[in-house]
């Protein structure tokens, strides 16, 4: 057993997860009590901001990790501020911050630094988004982090990762959405690139990062040595862009901007309803593609020499987006989805996220969970990202106060309530 797992052993007394509070996403024949966690024992330091390695934590939280977030002691994470509050309280921190304990430490202050390495000493993972150069520079690079603990696995994540020559830029998402050629194929084709309006590039990074990281410890494992895993956010981006770089490399093709159509098959567009609302309508497979234009009442166009393939129906997209279009607009959403539904063909409402909130399958999936919250009382948020049927994830609490857990976890490593009273006096923690 690895040192950060007998510690929380001795702290948590087992390794299961409390599910209180949370939909269950085990589903319901598995209520009735705790069940084991994926990841406990696995302890991980959360030292990022704003949004890829903070994501990134919260999901290995969500599965049993024991996450400790450290904000700095005078400016905490800035999601606290990020995005609508209600009284005073920020809602984006409740999600980001949910599962993890919260310390205050100023890394750059040589007390902090000193307790870090301690935090360190009995961690599994550390997480952290500063530029490059900046943990060396207050003694805290890896080099002085894995002589603390050779099993450790030390997560970067940065816009354009640790060496070349964008290396020491600020980076935010936006810029990867830019950079990997995301924008430049999004938006109407007479109009400009278009950026999504939500961390797109960020929460791909995350969800990359949380599996380079449990790649990492999987190969710590094996070796028993730690290693440094280095995320620029501008990789996983391009990566989710399917084969836009081996197209350009054999034919020197680059995907233009489409809008809502594709270059691979249609009927295939948002259309609007008699009642002004919207759905969406995809025809990837040939036979989907019939259905829609025998139900629409166009079955001549099946019999068109073009209707054989995707790429041929999508030069004729005008003329099948005026037949779908038409027949769409002369009823009202709920009669479209039924009548699509009969027809075993493929469409979907085109949701707000009070739909989302009220629908039924996902009302099934327990896809949004309930969490009770010391600061706003019950509240509702994204249950955890995937259902396992031995070990689930659970939604333990939402995002805490600012430093809450501060003397616990300090107590935790050993520090008694005098050496906190002097780091406190210090300004290394609050």
């Amino acid at each position: 057993m690895s040192r950060a797992a007998e510690e929380q052993r001795l702290m948590h007394d087992d390794d299961t997860t409390d599910t209180a509070g949370a939909a269950d996403p085990a589903g319901p024949a598995d209520a009735a009590g705790p069940q084991p966690s994926s990841l406990g024992g696995l302890r991980v330091l959360d030292l990022a901001t704003l949004f890829a390695g903070p994501l990134a934590a919260t999901l290995l939280g969500d599965f049993g990790a024991e996450v400790i977030k450290v904000e700095h002691p005078r400016r905490p994470d800035p999601s606290r501020g990020h995005g609508p509050s209600k009284d005073g309280v920020g809602l984006w921190w409740k999600l980001l911050g949910r599962n993890k304990r919260n310390i205050t430490l100023d890394l750059s202050s040589p007390d902090g630094r000193d307790v870090l390495l301690r935090l360190a000493a009995g961690a599994d993972v550390i997480i952290e988004n500063f530029r490059p150069g900046t943990l060396e520079k207050w003694g805290l690079g890896w080099e002085e982090l894995s002589a603390a603990n050779p099993r450790l696995v030390l997560a970067r994540v940065t816009g354009f990762g640790q060496f070349g020559p964008y290396s020491r830029r600020p980076g935010f998402g936006t810029l990867a959405e830019a950079m990997s050629g995301f924008a430049a194929m999004t938006g109407e084709p007479e109009g400009p690139p278009t950026l999504p309006p939500f961390g797109l590039a960020d929460s791909i990074a995350a969800l990359s990062t949380a599996y380079a990281v449990m790649a990492a410890i999987a190969g710590r494992d094996r070796t028993g040595c730690g290693q440094v895993v280095d995320m620029a956010i501008i990789e996983p981006m391009l990566a989710v862009l399917g084969p836009q770089p081996i197209w350009y490399d054999q034919l020197g093709y680059v995907q233009p901007r489409t809008g809502n159509r594709s270059n691979n098959n249609a009927p295939r567009n948002t259309y609007r309803t008699r009642d002004g609302s919207w759905v969406a309508v995809s025809t990837s497979a040939q036979s989907i593609a019939e259905r829609v234009m025998r139900l629409v009442g166009r079955p001549e166009f099946i019999d068109e020499p073009w209707f054989a393939s995707g790429a041929q129906r999508a030069r004729h997209a005008d003329e099948l987006d005026a037949a779908v279009g038409d027949w769409i607009a002369r009823h009202d959403r709920a009669d479209v989805v039924t009548a699509f539904e009969e027809a075993q063909a493929a469409i979907a409402p085109v949701y707000e996220i009070g739909d989302v909130m009220a629908d039924p399958q996902y009302r099934a999936l327990g896809t949004i969970a309930e969490v009770p919250d010391e600061e706003l009382g019950t509240i509702r948020m994204q249950n955890v990202l995937f259902r396992l049927s031995g070990t689930p994830g659970a939604i333990k609490w939402a995002g805490r106060p600012h430093g809450a857990d501060t003397d616990a976890v300090l107590t935790g490593i050993g520090l008694e309530p005098a050496d906190i009273a002097a780091l406190r006096e210090s300004g290394a923690v609050r």
